[in-house]
């Protein structure tokens, strides 16, 4: 086999290039297949519990996706005649949004009052054009003073307002639901900007999220792909200067990406946010591959060597490291089939898939079109990188004394400083500040509350359970101990509702603004009231059918991961303690974000070790030694650790895109290794050098490449770092940090590594048979 693919792209480039068509043809045809879902729900598993929960919750009372509109009048008052009118405007569109089921706001708020013994129900805003000085100053009194409104609807100043749209989508076609309704909303909020040119309105909520989502991964693709093939393009122009070389490159990065896209569309895997970076890390790794097998071309053809001979003896010497390399690449994005979010699993599969599909287009694709194609090595073309690479090892051969502890001791400094870094998901911060998303819901969050929420279902196991006086009481002082809470912006609960009726039924006595104290009179209102509510305004997101059950809904200020889960733990132990004979359960959107973040870090640290424990046994047989291969272990282990202490002074705040990074890392991270090593082990053993000697050699042979590598993959994952889908970006910046200090690691502390080693052994390694080292020149 091996020489069957040695001669396949070299002896017969077309029959190759032929046979690869159609491979390509058959394997990519399988794109048009592709779907990309950008709902929330993608990222948890059917068996997460959080979600379970979630689904529990909105199956017994109704969804929670929503469209919210931020009202903010630039006069600053919402209570005057021109925004109430926007306000109502928008009220009544917004009942035409596809799948809407309910609008809240304002000015169709349910509002109660008594006149003799009758309980009226009725929009708290009839019509505005309509009203007058005294009318509106009623209307502010009654909406800021509101529980069930203030800091949920209205701001407590009175200067922003929101317009709430409850939407129940089929899921029949997921995306196409989501544009039905965000261009809808969208055109809304366009007309009534232009009839109302004094008010901005925002738009925020749910859907708003998902939709921010998908429009994000689609920015990325138009914009940082095309990016990330100029950057490539230009890098390997310029260090290496060869326009065929690059072309061929750019070829064979392109087919391994469609291939992979292909095959994902025939398995039905569906594109996401996070696995639609895939492109961009396959077509990253790529480059190292062809560049390798560049390199070692141009010099076998300076040293005189045709062309063909040339790319050859290139693969001849590169073809087991490059494999190896791959493969262990490979082996560290499969790790991330530990993640417990699916994209994530995805994006590892599709990577390790396409990782190895660029090995093998490198070996059999790559050289057939060097082979067709004209190319010429420049004879200064790595002059510069030679120099650069001797005056390093000069230095470390001189120095490895020194550079061995000093380089540990630094280390470990920076390896201190892990413990700094917070878990921390705002699922608002996944988005850059530019995202309209983002902005809009960071001002609801400064201006009127926050968007986290913890839905709570309190259920008493009984039919009309919650009219029972000890029922509500217990919600009631559950909702206000809420309310103590500083991390809570507002408290949805049905006892406010209670005790406004019982004082609506007392004359609007304010007196008797409490609970009511039998079950029959309290069942007695709450059925008066709910025959009082229009359609679509109902108690169903509040009360289950048999009444058995209600929701609070507690909404937040926007919290760190670790604190909302304290919040969770606090509430419901808190509720267990103090009412162990109701049953309450937590859930929502925000939980289940943080809960996954926390699991996912665990999770991923498990993949990463099982990664590295295969791989360990694959390095000590391909240096064939379980000397070196231990030797090789800190270079691939204190990259991802020094990264992450780094990043506890830039950022110190890790969530789900660093989660994953160690074990998309440590195969990146070995290809460096391994090819420094291999060289060195070459020169030790068969050409019988000493350690000083094999260092200088290494540098000079494998040094350039690496330097190169390196630099293409910093650049393609630190275009990442332009994406405005922050998991991604957060994660192209991290894995860029990593891969520097991996070099670093690589240049300064293996080889005085090596060396101190083989001091302690004089006498150089003899030749072993099958030792999986390529031979060299």
């Amino acid at each position: 086999m091996r020489e069957f693919i040695l001669k396949s792209g070299v002896r017969r480039p077309f029959v190759t290039l032929l046979a690869s068509l159609l491979f390509i043809i058959a394997a990519s045809w399988g794109a048009g297949y592709l779907t990309f879902k950008s709902d929330s729900r993608v990222f948890f598993e059917e068996s997460n519990p959080q979600l379970q929960a979630f689904d529990r919750m909105e199956a017994v009372y109704s969804q929670s996706d929503n469209v919210a509109f931020l009202i903010v009048p630039k006069s600053g008052d919402v209570f005057t005649k021109e925004n109430l009118s926007l306000i109502y405007d928008l009220t009544e569109q917004a009942w035409q949004t596809p799948y809407s089921s309910r609008v809240d706001s304002i000015t169709n708020y349910q509002h109660t009052f008594a006149t003799g013994d009758d309980l009226i129900v009725e929009d708290l805003v009839l019509d505005p054009e309509l009203l007058d000085t005294q009318r509106m100053k009623e209307i502010r009194a009654i909406a800021v003073n509101e529980p069930l409104l203030a800091k949920r609807l209205i701001s407590t100043e009175g200067h922003v307002s929101l317009v709430n749209v409850t939407v129940q989508m089929p899921g029949t076609n997921a995306e196409q639901e989501l544009t039905d309704v965000s261009t809808f909303v969208r055109q809304i909020r366009d007309d009534l900007l232009e009839k109302y040119p004094n008010t901005e309105i925002h738009l925020t909520g749910l859907v708003m999220m998902d939709v921010a989502f998908a429009e994000a991964a689609l920015a990325d693709n138009n914009t940082l792909m095309p990016l990330m093939f100029l950057v490539v393009m230009v890098a390997i122009g310029l260090l290496l200067r060869t326009i065929t070389g690059t072309i061929s490159t750019l070829l064979v990065a392109i087919v391994a990406i469609v291939v992979t896209l292909g095959v994902t569309g025939w398995l039905g895997i569906y594109l996401t946010p996070p696995s639609a970076a895939a492109p961009i890390m396959i077509l990253t790794v790529v480059v190292a591959d062809c560049v390798h097998i560049l390199t070692n071309m141009f010099h076998e053809m300076r040293k005189g060597f045709d062309k063909r001979q040339a790319i050859y003896n290139s693969l001849e010497h590169n073809l087991k490291a490059i494999f190896i390399t791959s493969a262990t690449t490979a082996l560290g994005f499969l790790s991330m089939n530990f993640s417990d979010v699916p994209p994530f699993q995805d994006l590892g599969n599709m990577v390790a898939f396409g990782v190895m599909m660029a090995f093998l287009f490198s070996v059999t694709l790559f050289p057939a079109l060097l082979a067709i194609l004209p190319i010429k090595p420049f004879k200064e073309d790595v002059k510069e990188h030679s120099g650069l690479m001797a005056g390093v090892s000069n230095f470390v051969v001189k120095n490895y004394r020194i550079l061995l502890p000093s380089s540990l001791f630094a280390m470990l400094i920076i390896l201190l400083l892990i413990p700094r870094n917070e878990l921390n998901d705002r699922y608002v911060e996944f988005f850059d500040e530019s995202v309209p998303f983002r902005m809009a819901t960071e001002l609801m969050g400064k201006e009127l509350s926050g968007v986290d929420t913890i839905e709570f279902s309190i259920e008493t196991g009984t039919a009309n359970g919650i009219n029972d006086p000890k029922v509500i009481a217990a919600i009631e002082h559950f909702s206000e101990w809420l309310r103590t809470l500083p991390e809570v912006d507002h408290v949805n609960t049905l006892s406010d509702i209670f005790k406004r009726l019982n004082k609506n039924m007392h004359g609007d006595d304010p007196a008797w603004y409490k609970l009511p104290e039998g079950k029959e009179l309290a069942a007695q209102y709450l059925l008066l009231y709910e025959m009082s509510l229009p359609v679509g305004l109902d108690l169903n997101n509040q009360v289950n059918v048999d009444k058995s059950g209600t929701r609070v809904v507690a909404t937040l200020e926007n919290m760190p991961t670790y604190e909302l889960l304290e919040l969770e733990e606090l509430t419901t132990t808190w509720f267990a303690t103090n009412y162990p004979e109701l049953k309450l359960e937590a859930a929502s959107i925000s939980l289940m974000f943080a809960h996954v973040s926390k699991k996912n870090i665990n999770s991923m640290l498990l993949g990463s070790v099982l990664a590295l424990i295969l791989i360990s046994p694959i390095l000590a047989m391909v240096m064939g030694s379980v000397k070196y291969g231990v030797i090789s272990l800190l270079p691939n282990l204190l990259p991802a650790g020094v990264a992450f202490g780094i990043w506890a002074l830039l950022s110190a705040e890790v969530g789900l895109g660093l989660s994953v990074v160690i074990g998309m890392t440590l195969g990146i991270v070995v290809d460096d290794t391994v090819h420094f090593m291999s060289k060195y082990l070459t020169a030790r053993r068969e050409k019988n050098m000493s350690p000083e000697e094999a260092v200088h050699y290494t540098f000079q042979s494998v040094g350039p490449a690496l330097w190169f590598t390196t630099l293409v993959l910093v650049a393609g994952f630190l275009i990442m770092a332009l994406s405005t889908y922050r998991v991604n970006a957060d994660m192209g910046v991290m894995t860029a940090i990593t891969i520097v200090v991996a070099l670093l690691v690589d240049f300064l502390l293996l080889p005085s590594l090596l060396i101190a080693a083989d001091k302690i052994r004089k006498d150089p390694q003899p030749v072993e048979e099958n030792s999986g080292i390529v031979p060299q020149n």
